[in-house]
């Protein structure tokens, strides 16, 4: 009987294992969970991360059915893509609380190994990520995948003044 010949597959020592928690997040998906959370405001925001190989979350992926109020947000993880990618969520506080509370400790517990919560005022500073036990871990912020809006800072968000009606709208310089 002539032996079986089986291929064998080495990594390199220092290539990501396939479900190893992510260690950066691109400046773009930071950005964009930033102002998704400013514009919830006064409810919450929640997302699902997804990391690419080398252990960069670079998309940020918004679930079907997600459902959130002031003091909650809802994920439906069935409507999530049969995905190996998929590392953990985001959600913001509108109280600015940047600690996970009872619900999101359960969350992390049982689901993802990197959690991101976004505080108000919803600027660059205002987020921290935790791993899987609720202990926070450091999560640096690279460039994305060279996209327009990768260059620079995260940008600063301004709301527009809204005219009511009885009421003169207020020039921009007087806000």
């Amino acid at each position: 009987m002539a032996p079986i010949f089986r291929p064998q597959r080495r990594r390199a020592d220092d290539a990501p294992r396939l479900g190893a928690p992510a260690t950066a997040i691109s400046r773009r998906v930071l950005s964009s969970a930033l102002a998704s959370a400013r514009s919830a405001y006064p409810n919450e925001f929640g997302g699902v991360l997804r990391a690419d190989p080398p252990g960069v979350i670079g998309e940020l992926l918004l679930l079907p059915g997600t459902t959130a109020g002031r003091r909650h947000a809802n994920f439906r993880l069935y409507m999530l893509p049969a995905d190996l990618s998929v590392v953990g969520t985001v959600h913001s506080h509108p109280s600015g609380a940047l600690h996970p509370s009872e619900a999101d400790q359960q969350l992390f517990r049982n689901w993802g190994s990197r959690h991101v919560i976004l505080g108000a005022p919803f600027g660059p500073g205002s987020w921290r990520a935790y791993d899987g036990n609720a202990q926070e871990r450091s999560l640096s912020v690279v460039e994305g995948h060279g996209g327009a809006d990768d260059d620079g800072p995260i940008a600063e968000y301004r709301p527009r003044p809204v005219h009511r009606a009885g009421r003169p709208a207020l020039p921009a310089d007087q806000e």
